[in-house]
């Protein structure tokens, strides 16, 4: 049986935890994660979802604010003598001291064909880019960011309309069976990982907020790019009357009728939804959530401000 920490935060590493909890060729020894952190209206301090499987089946459990900097949880760590550590989305950067630990190596999964998009945001980026294929990597955790060997790649392709959630939610499930190859792999000498190309490197920076408001210049399908790259959180949006009015779900068109309108401006209502110019093409707003209101279509929300 192989001996794994698992290092991760939010949940899209959890089918990988659940996988690796559930098997009878892993045992999984303790959960790194974060501290928790205060959510909703009440602020109240709220485990990660990693913290919260580990609770419910009596997993071991750490949560440093920063694992370089605490001796006692590094000793702890070095006590269980583990085999791997896994990393997914855990959300700090480790030491070499701590990199040392396992017996084998400690393994990450990127959630990108490295080398390009290393980095914080790789599923919005490579939505918000147009790329038709992404995927997930292991790869060998180095001290630099995103920089080790890789040990295994697995594509998945970007269909037109796929919005960054859907994108998670095929990388998460896709995730355990490549990390359970990978480990299999390393410690029986079968799997040979092989050093990243540099010529292909690039970087998904972290998202800032004023990356979202939509610049109606850019061509529709840029723009669809975008509201898909961003759903919901933070979430595409432009204001109409001072309220920010965010959109959910948009179709680049060709033609409308345009009836003169300049950039940025409503050219169409139809049952639809409502159709704005943009720099190339026009886009049509199906679904938006605007400021103070829940989800809605966006023929709903044009009924409203047409009277």
């Amino acid at each position: 049986m192989i001996n794994i920490v698992f290092f991760g935060t939010p949940d899209i590493g959890l089918p990988s935890l659940e996988h690796f909890y559930n098997s009878d060729k892993f045992n999984v020894q303790a959960v790194v994660t974060q501290p928790d952190k205060p959510s909703g209206r009440g602020h109240k301090l709220t485990p990660s979802p990693i913290k919260k499987f580990a609770l419910e089946h009596d997993i071991k459990i750490f949560q440093p604010k920063s694992i370089r900097k605490e001796p006692e949880i590094i000793e702890a760590l070095k006590e269980l003598k583990p085999d791997f550590f896994v990393t997914f989305a855990f959300g700090q950067i480790l030491s070499q001291e701590v990199l040392d630990i396992p017996k084998y190596e400690t393994i990450n999964l990127h959630v990108s064909l490295l080398p390009k998009y290393r980095g914080a945001n790789p599923i919005q980026r490579a939505i918000i880019n147009g790329d038709k294929e992404t995927g997930i990597c292991t790869m060998i955790t180095e001290l630099g960011l995103d920089c080790g060997d890789i040990c295994m790649k697995y594509p998945i392709e970007i269909t037109k309309n796929m919005n960054c959630v859907e994108l998670f939610e095929l990388c998460a499930s896709n995730s355990p069976e490549l990390l359970e190859k990978t480990l299999i792999g390393i410690k029986d000498g079968t799997l040979k990982p092989t050093p990243q190309c540099e010529d292909g490197v690039c970087f998904a920076d972290k998202l800032k907020k004023e990356e979202c408001k939509i610049d109606w210049t850019k061509s529709a399908d840029e723009i669809h790019n975008l509201v898909r790259g961003v759903y919901k959180c933070p979430g595409a949006f432009f204001e109409y009357n001072g309220k920010i009015i965010k959109v959910l779900e948009t179709e680049p068109l060709e033609t409308t009728n345009d009836n003169g309108v300049q950039i940025g401006e409503f050219a169409n209502f139809s049952k639809q939804g409502i159709d704005v110019k943009t720099g190339n093409g026009y886009l049509r707003l199906i679904k938006i959530k605007p400021e103070g209101k829940g989800e809605m279509l966006a023929r709903d929300w044009a009924n409203g401000i047409k009277h």
